[in-house]
């Protein structure tokens, strides 16, 4: 506890932006932890720091009574006068430490608090970095896989993080230091678990790249209503235009189709359905069935309709196990039964 100590201080506020006053409260709570296990659980004791003349002095604290029931952090008045005359009754009594007595356990222990008061610093700095990300694309770069799990480790540039099994995208498979864009799912402030959620299954992956690829939607012309996924497979993206002249489905789709295709790419050849939103629900509901042709739709109970296809749209319009039909009723929010137009 010198000139090298608080030089180290400073350095960390430097280089990992932790606040010296904030590192100078746990080695204060370290000493103190140091001191009340080399005394067994007993006793008090008062840290004094001082930046300026890089100097660490502990007192061990007295209270001075008629009666002592604690030797350990008590004393008389008639002791404590033995050491200074000017003490009185109620007062309490400080005699210095010589930091130079402390065990090496205790000296131990107050290292691994300053060392956890570091990471804990650190994992706050983190956490609110991720939260300025949290449900928005990050670029991570792969580091490796586990071929038990099937996680792969990412460096995110914030940290090192994993993206689980489950949150990636079903038949992908990832080279070393390949760049992957993530989606932030959640982040945890709890000092265990990990810190950080990423996944490339969320709908919210489909909903950012479209936001950043196409400038009608970065400039507000264009408005995403809605999207539902089955990861790996088929996604469906319900948008809008403010502005009459603009497409919003051609907007997306790009000249030549590059647009889409980029996004395309980027899942993995994921296949992807651009909806025209309305708010008539059973023209919204036709176009959600897309690529099928719907010849009409019957709106029946609160949210409940049925839709008429001619018979060679049929399969079409369910799709493959069910699952075109699957992503419109999400999309739409409307439970639909699909049948062969009379």
């Amino acid at each position: 506890m010198n000139t090298e100590f608080f030089e180290a201080l400073d350095l960390l506020e430097k280089q990992k932006g932790i606040p010296k006053e904030y590192m100078l409260e746990r080695v204060e709570a370290a000493l103190i932890s140091a001191f009340k296990r080399d005394q067994g659980g007993t006793g008090n004791v008062r840290v004094v720091l001082d930046p300026e003349k890089k100097d660490v002095r502990m007192f061990r604290l007295y209270d001075i009574v008629e009666e002592v029931e604690n030797p350990e952090t008590q004393m008389t008045l008639e002791e404590a006068k033995k050491i200074n005359r000017h003490y009185k009754a109620g007062g309490v009594v400080e005699q210095e430490l010589k930091m130079k007595n402390f065990r090496r356990l205790s000296a131990q222990t107050a290292k691994q608090v300053i060392i956890q008061g570091i990471r804990e610093a650190e994992r706050g700095m983190m956490i609110k970095e991720y939260e300025n990300k949290k449900e928005e694309i990050i670029t991570a770069t792969v580091l490796r896989t586990d071929e038990a799990t099937g996680h792969v480790t990412v460096d995110t540039g914030t940290s090192i993080a994993t993206l689980l099994k489950g949150e990636q995208i079903p038949g992908e498979t990832y080279a070393g230091n390949e760049k992957i864009k993530v989606f932030v799912t959640e982040v945890k402030k709890e000092t265990k678990g990990p810190l950080v959620t990423l996944s490339r299954t969320h709908p919210g992956l489909v909903r950012r790249l479209f936001e950043l690829e196409i400038p009608e939607i970065q400039d507000g012309t264009v408005i995403i209503k809605g999207v539902t996924r089955e990861a790996g497979s088929r996604s469906k993206v319900a948008v809008m235009s403010r502005d009459e002249s603009v497409d919003p489905v051609g907007a997306c789709i790009g000249a030549r189709s590059m647009r889409i295709n980029s996004i395309i790419g980027e899942l993995g050849g994921e296949k992807i359905d651009i909806i025209k939103y309305s708010e008539d629900p059973a023209e919204f509901i036709a176009a959600a069935l897309s690529p099928a042709t719907v010849n009409e739709v019957v709106l029946e109970d609160e949210r409940v309709c049925r839709v008429y296809v001619d018979a060679d749209q049929l399969s079409l319009a369910i799709g493959k196990e069910g699952q075109n039909a699957r992503l419109a009723a999400r999309l739409t929010g409307y439970k639909i039964d699909i049948k062969v137009a009379p």
